[in-house]
């Protein structure tokens, strides 16, 4: 009897590990289809290497750098903890968060991704909030710039300053919505003690400035060149979708949704496909797209930008990652901020004729 309740138990068993080590190979798998992928593909993803490059140092570099080193030294200052005891009567009711949240929302707005997600894990990691409340700042401060929605998106590819305005406009909007609607998660959990005091981070002064700055700069690189590993990755995978005709497959899944809002032109499907990969590529497919209703290309650019993108979600998780912060809140945060972000703007071309560029 006992050897057959062994041998039971051994067949019962072999399907787990089994299951198990499928879900171990996934991962291998697909970076061995990325390496094979670089090869047989390799003249067109060098081309797409090269933009990425390009895109990084010409966009990125210049306009995020300075923003790292100033958060970067900002956080060894009192600045956080003054917001904190001005804004918390604000912060608390509305958002259920810190009043040093503010300075994350605000940073995070001016900014652009990926800051407001390194500001919230240097708060966890300085346990000035809970675990809840980083969540719920995640979903809603880390957003895209003035600077690329102003000046690449609405004057580089659209060409008018208009669009720019109006999509940063709808942006911050939704922005405050996803806020508003994540103050109810989690909403069991116990809030944090407003600590207005400094956390262990140390505070700048005359005698360690020197030091101060080194550390600042040094963190700052750091994370402008992770972020430029992901712009050149993310723009060869979307060169290789591209040669397999994946990015093809893809949109053909999102046909029959932007069927439903009437818009049937393919190569609208195809371009939010890319864009919900890697942001900037997509919106700029998007903008060239000819159209005499060109409140679609706005509409879903307001979409791609409130989203951020796979590109982005993993940059924040790369972040995050060394915080027990859940990914999970960012990602439907982002999406319901893409979603609040596209109704907003048709809202405003509907109701602001100086919005309504149609031909």
């Amino acid at each position: 009897m006992k050897s057959i309740c062994n041998t039971s138990s051994k067949i019962y068993v072999k399907p787990k590990i089994c299951c198990f080590s499928m879900k171990k190979l996934i991962l291998p798998i697909c970076f061995c289809l990325f390496a094979v992928g670089l090869v047989v593909f390799s003249k067109s993803n060098l081309a797409a290497s090269k933009e990425g490059l390009t895109l990084w140092a010409s966009h990125v570099v210049p306009s995020l750098l300075p923003f790292f080193m100033a958060t970067e030294l900002l956080s060894h200052t009192d600045l956080i903890y003054t917001l904190g005891r001005i804004l918390n009567p604000i912060m608390r009711p509305i958002f259920r968060v810190p009043g040093h949240g503010a300075y994350a929302l605000i940073m995070g707005i001016i900014s652009g991704y990926p800051v407001g997600a390194k500001i919230v894990t240097q708060f966890r990691e300085n346990h000035l909030c809970t675990k809840a409340e980083a969540e719920r700042l995640l979903a809603f401060t880390n957003n895209s710039g003035p600077l690329f929605i102003i000046g690449t998106v609405g004057i580089s590819l659209f060409g008018n300053h208009l669009v720019g305005l109006l999509l940063f406009v709808t942006h911050i909007l939704s922005c405050f919505t996803v806020g508003f609607l994540f103050r109810f998660w989690k909403r069991k959990e116990k809030a944090s003690e407003n600590s207005f005091s400094t956390s262990n981070t140390e505070i700048v002064s005359f005698s360690n400035l020197g030091e101060v700055l080194s550390q600042s700069i040094f963190s700052a690189v750091k994370s402008v060149i992770m972020i430029g590993g992901f712009v050149v990755l993310f723009s060869v995978i979307l060169s290789i979708l591209s040669d397999t005709h994946f990015l093809t497959l893809g949109s053909k899944l999102l046909s029959p949704i932007l069927n439903l809002f009437g818009i049937s032109d393919g190569r609208f499907s195809t371009a939010l496909f890319a864009g919900m990969i890697e942001l900037t590529n997509g919106v700029k497919q998007i903008s060239m797209i000819s159209c005499r209703a060109i409140s679609i290309n706005i509409i879903l650019s307001a979409f791609l930008l409130g989203f951020g993108g796979i590109s982005v979600l993993l940059q924040v998780y790369s972040i995050t990652s060394k915080t027990d912060i859940s990914i999970k809140a960012y990602f439907i945060g982002k999406l319901l901020q893409g979603i609040f972000a596209a109704i907003y703007t048709f809202l405003f071309i509907m109701w602001f004729p100086i919005f309504n560029l149609n031909l």
